[in-house]
């Protein structure tokens, strides 16, 4: 296949631009520094795009970071408008690509404790996250594309080598990785007008913890790629969700480290505050599973957690 792969400088697309490549596959990025077209340069991106049998869209600044309102208008400038230059390079395209795979998130559900949200039955959510996520996909499915299949893959945690998995293995291994745990703490009127305040939803680490492995996002998109009726909104995500105190606990048995204290939410929030980041990351549940792609045939490479967790530790 011609594969391009935008936002190709990010954990996931450093490692699809790999995989690809191994397989023998042409790959072409888009991105900023290093790439074969730039964001700015519209005749470029259609020299990558025309003629690509797959186009993998990862483009967006990281959440992880503080939500104040120039993070909050980055977050969202940095998918919506990469998205819609795609889209907008595609319509010059004498050859589109046959496929457009989108990234999302699984964060576009409500926090859900009670049953897991699948592409038919799930409930979106609300704040800030959530509508960063409905505006992306807005903006993924807008406009007539003739011939090109869209598909937006609600992806959960990434599992793999250089993935979330860096610190939380700093944590356990420094004697912090027990559960992270919910509780009450004040709210700011700024926070809640932003939609950025995380309200206390679970308790003792029972938060959902939806995650997919590396080697299954790889393998999802050649999926797609070989189905040809595949469109719309997928899950990506492992059949197999755990939740937080049991992710943490297997983090541990594959690491050797016996004993993890666990962090309450008022030592998360000022911790958070430190390193720059959010306690929703960690505290919110997220509880999905790929109901669509299990009744379409795909076969999980890593559907359980420890085998997931050992192979992406297994270089550290």
């Amino acid at each position: 296949m011609k594969v391009v792969i935008a936002g190709a400088s990010g954990f996931m697309g450093r490692d699809l631009v790999r995989r690809f490549t191994a397989d023998g596959d042409e790959v072409a990025t888009i991105g900023r520094s290093g790439a074969d077209a730039g964001w700015g340069d519209a005749e470029a991106l259609v020299g990558v795009l025309d003629g690509a049998d797959l186009l993998v869209n990862l483009a967006g600044r990281s959440v992880n970071c503080r939500y104040h309102a120039r993070n909050r208008r980055e977050i969202l400038r940095s998918r919506v408008d990469t998205t819609l230059a795609l889209a907008a390079a595609i319509r010059r395209c004498a050859r589109p690509p046959a496929l457009w795979v989108n990234s999302s998130t699984a964060t576009i559900y409500r926090h859900a404790v009670d049953r897991p949200m699948t592409e038919r039955a799930g409930e979106i959510g609300e704040g800030f996250s959530v509508g960063i996520a409905t505006a992306w996909e807005a903006a993924f499915f807008e406009g007539e594309l003739p011939g090109v299949r869209r598909v937006a893959i609600r992806t959960a945690i990434v599992l793999g080598h250089g993935s979330v998995l860096g610190p939380y293995s700093a944590l356990v291994r420094a004697g912090l990785g027990g559960p992270q745990l919910d509780g009450r703490w004040p709210a700011t009127a700024e926070r809640l007008r932003a939609g950025t305040y995380h309200r206390r939803g679970s308790s003792g680490g029972r938060q959902r913890f939806s995650w997919v492995h590396l080697d299954d996002v790889h393998g999802v998109l050649r999926f797609l790629a070989a189905s040809p009726d595949a469109s719309g909104v997928y899950n990506v995500s492992s059949p197999e969700p755990t939740d937080n105190r049991t992710f943490m606990r297997t983090l541990r048995r594959v690491l050797g480290v016996p004993f993890g204290l666990p962090a309450p939410r008022a030592v998360l929030e000022i911790g958070t505050a430190l390193i720059r980041t959010e306690t929703e990351l960690v505290l919110k549940s997220r509880w999905v599973v790929p109901e669509r792609l299990l009744a379409e045939g795909y076969r999980f490479v890593r559907p359980g957690l420890e085998d997931a967790l050992r192979e992406a530790t297994s270089r550290e």
